[in-house]
């Protein structure tokens, strides 16, 4: 049994993934960005779920998230699900606050990232780039920098599995109902990874889809890229990876 914290798991490929590692038998710390989200979780804690509450746009929040986290029992993973499309929160959710999580939280032995075919378009610039949301951020921008953000931490932490890994376009509220790709299997990988003994799922600084490495944007492996990056987060958040 693992335990295993899950951002953003008040519906879509969060709840589905936090569901799921329940019904696997898996402790469960489950995630809502405000008391009126964490209603949707009553179901998940009357299983067991733990649930956590606070808003990752809000770095301070995302702070006191982490020492909740870091006087409980340690987590064996971190499934960094959470994240938006458009807007201002663009940055500040789908980057900064899995920075700062894996940053400060203590113990994680994997780390799982969400990624997205979208990351293909990102540009390799970090020029200019809002991390606090004063302005609407780029999501293809944002999911390059997150990959590259797992491929980082495989680097740094050579005894912690990270990876990256694309859903797909599946039916969710952000993916929307004509999405093509399959939800079941849009949640899947990021679980196994997350606990599976496999000989696979312990490698790390992968790019997976539906269980199947890719390769990613160039921009990602490129170590220049990742320290520019680190070295951008750090000054932004104060906090070194």
């Amino acid at each position: 049994m693992s335990r295993v914290l899950v951002t953003g798991s008040t519906d879509g490929l969060g709840r589905a993934a936090a569901d799921a590692l329940l019904s696997d038998g898996h402790d469960v710390v489950a995630h809502a960005r405000n008391e009126e989200r964490a209603m949707a979780l009553d179901t998940l804690a009357a299983r067991g779920a733990r649930i956590v509450v606070g808003d990752l746009t809000d770095r301070d929040a995302v702070r006191r998230i982490t020492d909740e986290l870091n006087a409980a029992e340690p987590l064996d993973a971190v499934i960094h699900n959470a994240g938006v499309w458009s807007g201002r929160p663009v940055m500040p959710v789908n980057v900064a606050a899995p920075y700062l999580l894996t940053a400060l939280l203590r113990g994680p032995r994997r780390h799982v990232y969400l990624s997205s075919g979208s990351h293909f378009g990102g540009h390799p610039s970090l020029s200019g780039v809002d991390w606090r949301g004063a302005t609407a951020g780029s999501y293809a921008d944002s999911k390059l920098f997150v990959t590259a953000l797992a491929c980082a931490v495989a680097r740094l932490r050579p005894g912690v599995p990270s990876n990256a890994v694309d859903p797909g376009w599946v039916p969710t509220r952000m993916g929307g109902p004509s999405a093509p790709d399959d939800l079941e299997l849009g949640h899947r990988t990021q679980e196994w990874l997350a606990t599976s003994d496999e000989p696979e799922a312990l490698t790390t600084g992968g790019y997976w889809y539906h269980r199947q490495r890719q390769q990613p944007h160039r921009a990602v492996h490129d170590e220049a890229f990742q320290d520019r990056l680190l070295r951008a987060l750090a000054e932004e958040t104060g906090t070194a990876l």
